[in-house]
């Protein structure tokens, strides 16, 4: 009998440390087992034989017929624990794959050459970016919307497979994958793995095992959760779209992708790539405070028609809402001539839903989650009202249940409205919406070749329209309300509505054809909003920079965000002004700001309270975190406040 100590993958395992099982064969470090965890069957990882202890042990269910997981996935797991603190079971099932059942081992098989003979020849621009992105490091590829950045990322990909190492390329959302998927397939073949959460668990499982038993270089491609694929000998990791706040695991553990890649690749000593044309200004600052090389990519890929003409619409200017209360007149004009030039169009939201707020006229009765306190949204397709934090529902009333008048009102506007009015307008126009509450067979990514081909006249959609979509077609970008992002009451508002602006500006005067952009805000003279539809980072970065110093936010500190969960607002309050108390006595060096209400101040029925907890040490943090009374959570370095 042989004895190993095994890290458990159980979300339900709150440990921090391995478990001892006994096995009938000699196991190595790595190793993929099933396991029993008191009454359950999970999966767990070797992590090395113990000698035999003096109680007694479960056996081993069974162990995986592959290769033992690279050793850089052990070391990943080793430092992720220390940085982003969570208890084990959560760490190790980041690692292992997402099924129980073993499938059986594939047969040894003869991967395709890389063939680049097909791609359109590189440009000066990407020659320079392909020139400066040479051997391990970090390096942060700030390329314009149309410069060609996956064109290098391939490239980058082909020189480490003929150097015989593989390649990782992650995208912030999987309905970006479809398109680079096709790119990389395209040159790679069968050695392109693509992985994420659309698919079956069976299939993820057959994938993982897959890139676990390869012997050749590989290519992998998906989001945040394929940096923990059991890829070997990695030479490149890419993050495209390297600002998306999609890369920051929003449950335990809390981690960042670009921080994990950049782990990832010192261990494998390996090129790393943060690939975007509106970086994250703390990886921006950092690049530059720590001598990074900043490879910039400045022109276009295609040398077509390229020119751009940009109108603010004011909405205070009632006169301009003529045929639509929500379609400025100026953007149904720019709409119009796109449809006779047989181009397309596609008109940007940052709202779901059909309305967010639904009150009454009369006496000013607002539909809230009774769960959450939050305004319910209205979704015309199914006549019902729903809240995105809980998922409670219900129906849309037909009078006020607080004082019976018939008179409620929809404020405000989501995609399923700028969809009806543009039905009504464009009667013979195709137009198809993109959102998050879009089905299965309505996604992005299900239908990314008919967008290429111009199977839409008119696209209407939220963020995931305006990320990484290279459209040949399209010749009018429409934003209907531009401030709404700067009015979140978060400290990184300014620089997501630059990204969010800029990015969906970006989708037209690609070198395809000329295109027109209308941007409708109450505030035409933002700073903002000027930089971003003009592409001036270096305006926006310099006055971002400033604010988040005077106000002590990131990258001028690390924060800390705790929130409590009780029965009442009193007790969340209670509870939070004592830890308050307690980390400005045991940790005089941080600041603590708060408490109070959450942004979401009520949650499935419970009160939330938060406290922000500012430090020039992150080890400070990580301390505070590991001594957190019970009942409460966290996240370090969040991404926003809210």
């Amino acid at each position: 009998m042989y004895y190993v100590e095994v890290l458990v993958g159980a979300m339900a395992y709150h440990g921090s440390e391995a478990l001892t099982y006994g096995a009938d064969e000699a196991l190595v470090p790595g190793q993929v087992v099933r396991v029993a965890l008191r009454a359950r069957s999970t999966l767990g990882i070797v992590l090395r034989s113990v000698p035999k202890p003096q109680f007694e042990v479960k056996p081993i269910a069974a162990v995986a017929p592959f290769p033992p997981l690279p050793a850089e996935s052990l070391q990943l797991m080793a430092w992720l624990r220390a940085y982003y603190p969570a208890p084990l079971g959560a760490h190790v099932r980041q690692f292992v794959p997402p099924t129980e059942l073993f499938p059986k081992a594939p047969e040894a098989r003869a991967l395709p050459r890389v063939e680049l003979a097909g791609l359109p020849p590189l440009g000066p621009s990407q020659e320079r970016a392909l020139s400066a992105i040479n051997g391990a490091g970090s390096f942060l590829l700030h390329g314009i919307t149309g410069s060609g950045k996956s064109r290098v990322y391939v490239e980058l990909a082909a020189r480490v497979v003929a150097a015989g190492r593989s390649a990782v390329v992650l995208t912030p959302e999987i309905g970006l994958t479809a398109q680079l998927t096709e790119t990389f397939r395209r040159v790679f073949g069968d050695r392109v793995f693509v992985l994420h959460s659309q698919l079956t668990a069976a299939q993820r499982r057959n994938i993982w095992y897959d890139i676990l038993a390869a012997t050749e270089p590989v290519i992998v491609i998906g989001p945040r959760s394929a940096l923990f694929s059991p890829v070997r000998d990695i030479g490149l990791i890419v993050l495209d779209e390297s600002h998306d706040n999609a890369y920051k695991n929003e449950s335990a553990p809390h981690y960042h992708a670009g921080r994990v890649a950049a782990r990832l690749a010192q261990l494998h000593g390996a090129t790393f790539v943060l690939g975007s044309a509106t970086p994250a200004v703390e990886d921006y600052f950092l690049a530059r405070e720590r001598g990074r090389p900043i490879v910039e990519m400045q022109e276009l890929a295609a040398r077509g028609e390229s020119s751009l003409q940009v109108q603010f619409v004011d909405l205070r200017t009632h006169d301009n809402f003529s045929r639509s209360p929500l379609i400025s007149n100026t953007l149904l004009a720019a709409i119009a001539a796109a449809m006779e030039r047989s181009e397309q169009a596609l008109v940007y939201l940052n709202r779901r839903g059909t309305a967010n707020v639904i009150l009454c006229n009369a006496c000013g009765w607002q539909s809230l989650c009774p769960h959450c306190d939050l305004t319910l949204t209205y979704h015309g397709d199914e006549h019902m009202l729903r809240c995105h934090v809980c998922g409670f529902s219900a129906t849309l009333p037909t009078q006020c249940p607080a004082c019976g008048n018939a008179d409620i009102l929809l404020k405000s506007i989501g995609t399923k409205a700028v969809v009806s009015a543009l039905e009504k307008l464009f009667p013979a126009a195709r137009i198809v919406r993109f959102d998050t509450d879009a089905k299965k067979n309505e996604r992005i990514e299900q239908n990314l070749y008919s967008l290429v081909n111009g199977g839409a006249d008119i696209i209407v959609g939220t963020q995931m329209v305006g990320k990484g979509l290279d459209l040949p077609k399209l010749s009018v970008v429409g934003i209907i309300n531009a401030d709404s992002s700067l009015l979140i009451p978060d400290y990184t508002a300014a620089e997501q509505t630059y990204q969010l602006i800029s990015q969906v500006v970006g989708r037209v005067g690609r070198g395809h054809r000329a295109g027109s952009v209308v941007v409708q805000t109450y505030d035409p003279a933002n700073p903002t909003l000027q930089a971003a539809v003009a592409r001036d980072w270096p305006a926006f970065y310099e006055t971002e920079m400033a604010e988040r110093r005077m106000f002590h936010f990131p990258p001028f500190t690390y924060l800390l965000k705790l929130r409590v969960l009780r029965a009442s607002s009193t007790a969340a309050e209670k509870a939070a002004l004592a830890v308050a108390a307690e980390l400005q006595t045991k940790h005089p060096g941080v600041t603590v700001d708060g408490p109070a209400p959450s942004f979401h101040p009520r949650e499935r029925g419970k009160y939330s309270w938060q406290l922000l907890v500012k430090s020039s040490s992150r080890r400070t943090l990580v301390a505070i975190i590991a001594a957190l009374p019970s009942g409460w959570s966290y996240d370090i370095d969040p991404t926003n406040l809210l």
